[in-house]
């Protein structure tokens, strides 16, 4: 069946030669088509150099999907407007995970990111970066505001569903806001609906798709059009990693207006 059954290919990208950007690891991103058929994979670049702890977007182009070949492209995050390895309150400048779409007027890029302002344990915000051509970006400000609940977002998604708009996102439990961890709050992949494809993203708005037993979801279409989330299994019914595939699961916006299983 499509989207539960997978065959394992060879490897788009492997890390890098020495010294290179992605030379320690490889790290997810998103793949998207230009309009003259190349496909362009964005993804998360770390190197040896700084021991994984500065994260940056790079690209590769590919004509079928399978041999891919990697470009000068280099997106890194404005100190002006973005936390940066040498003011980091974390172990790590955050800069990953990109997720590049077109929004009928321009290429757009959505970054894990953290603000440079704002309370220490709450500069979540969505990354964002601008394109005419996918080969240069300009870094715009952060596309959401800090102190929305979040400690990060990762593996941010953009998506239409039936019209509507929605951004999904993943928190765990232990990185969420202080005052969402004083709350109860439990963490996991979220769905925030939107009122545009562009700037600026609301997060208050998210709610919970799945609990952190679950992680980095992402929604996409079945061949009949349906919309579908798949996840990974983070944590098994006996505590330990799972680390595997979900089968697809249908999603539906509900009577409140918000995404729902």
């Amino acid at each position: 069946d499509a989207l539960v059954h997978w065959e394992e290919v060879a490897d788009a990208l492997g890390a890098g030669d020495p010294p290179a950007y992605d030379d320690l690891a490889t790290w997810t991103g998103s793949v998207t088509r230009a309009p003259d058929g190349t496909w362009w994979l964005f993804y998360t670049g770390v190197d040896r150099a700084d021991a994984g702890n500065t994260q940056r977007v790079l690209a590769a182009t590919s004509p079928d999907l399978m041999v891919w070949e990697r470009t000068d492209v280099l997106v890194e995050p404005d100190p002006r407007s973005y936390e940066v390895r040498s003011t980091s309150l974390w172990d790590h400048q955050a800069w990953r995970d990109p997720w590049v779409f077109h929004d009928g007027h321009e290429w757009r890029m959505l970054v894990t990111a953290r603000a440079a302002e704002g309370a220490a344990w709450d500069r979540g915000v969505v990354g964002h970066a601008t394109s005419p051509d996918l080969r240069t970006w300009t870094v715009q400000p952060p596309a959401s505001p800090p102190e929305s609940g979040f400690g990060q977002l990762e593996v941010i998604q953009l998506v239409v569903v039936e019209d509507r708009p929605v951004l999904v996102f993943s928190c765990f439990t232990g990185e969420l806001a202080d005052a969402r961890r004083t709350a109860g709050e439990p963490g996991g992949v979220w769905a925030a609906p939107q009122e545009s494809t562009r700037p600026p993203y609301d997060l208050s708005t998210a709610r919970l798709l799945l609990d952190d037993s679950f992680y980095v979801g992402r929604l996409v279409q079945d061949r009949s059009g349906a919309w579908q989330l798949l996840a990974f299994v983070n944590r098994q019914p006996d505590g330990t990693f799972g680390g595997t595939l979900t089968d697809p699961m249908p999603v539906h916006w509900d009577p409140s207006g918000h995404l729902a299983l």
